[in-house]
C-alpha cells in the first residue's frame, strides 16, 4: 500500500452520493479486472464487452494497459516496482469510475497477485470482479500480434511476463475465460451474462 506523503489535507464529502449517481445511471458500479498473459485476449475481449454493454445502454469505461502508459503512467517502466505502482494508480482511477456508477473494464497483465488483491481491497464487497483470461503460453506465443514474445525470446525485452518474469494466476477469480478454445464474441457474452445474472446491470 502506498504511503501517504502529503500533509495538511482533508477529505471532503460530496453532496451527490455514489448511490445517487448509480440511481441516475440505472445500474451498479463495478470494476471488471481482466488479467492474463500478453496476447491472451484481454484487451480484445474487454473492448467487445464494452461495446455490448454500451449497446445495452449501460455506462462503461475501458482502461487499457498500453493506452494508460501513454498518459497517466508514461513515467513507469516494467520493473517489479513500476508494475506495482502502475496497478496501484489504475486501481485508484477505476475506483473513482465505479464510485460514479460506471462499469469499468480494465485490461492489464497485472502479473502479481498481491497487486490485484490490493485493488480488490480498495473497493466495496462485490465491486471488484476478477476476470482471468486463461490462455496457455503456447497459445499466446502463437498469436503474438505485437511480436513481443519473439523479441523476448531473443533477449530484446528483459523481464517479459511469462518468459523471464512471473505471472501469478488468480486463485479465486470471479470468472475464468477459456481463451485457448473459445472465440472473442463467445467469451465476451459470458462476461455480459455473468453481470446480468449477478444483478450488476440493474439496481
Amino acid at each position: 500500500m502506498a504511503q501517504q506523503v502529503a500533509t495538511n489535507i482533508t477529505w471532503h464529502e460530496q453532496s451527490v452520493s455514489s448511490e445517487d449517481r448509480k440511481k441516475l445511471k440505472g445500474h451498479k458500479g463495478a470494476v471488471l479486472w481482466f488479467t492474463g498473459l500478453s496476447a491472451c485476449g484481454k484487451s480484445t475481449i474487454a473492448n467487445t464487452v464494452d461495446h455490448m454493454l454500451h449497446s445495452l445502454g449501460k455506462h462503461t469505461y475501458l482502461l487499457d494497459g498500453d493506452n494508460i502508459r501513454h498518459g497517466l503512467n508514461k513515467n513507469l517502466g516494467f520493473s517489479p516496482e513500476d508494475r506495482t505502482e502502475n496497478i496501484r494508480r489504475i486501481g485508484e482511477v477505476a475506483k473513482l469510475f465505479a464510485d460514479s456508477g460506471h462499469l469499468v473494464l480494465t485490461a492489464f497483465i497485472s502479473p502479481y497477485r498481491a497487486d490485484r488483491d490490493a485493488v480488490r481491497e480498495l473497493l466495496a464487497d462485490g465491486e471488484f470482479i476478477e476476470v482471468f483470461v486463461n490462455a496457455s503460453l503456447e497459445t499466446c506465443e502463437k498469436r503474438d500480434p505485437k511480436g513481443l514474445y519473439k523479441k523476448a525470446r531473443a533477449g530484446e525485452i528483459p523481464g517479459f511476463t511469462g518468459i523471464d518474469a512471473p505471472y501469478e494466476a488468480p486463485e479465486k477469480p470471479e470468472l475464468v475465460l477459456d481463451s485457448d478454445n473459445k472465440g472473442i464474441d463467445e467469451l465476451a457474452q459470458e462476461v455480459v451474462n455473468y453481470l446480468d445474472e449477478k444483478g450488476y446491470l440493474t439496481l
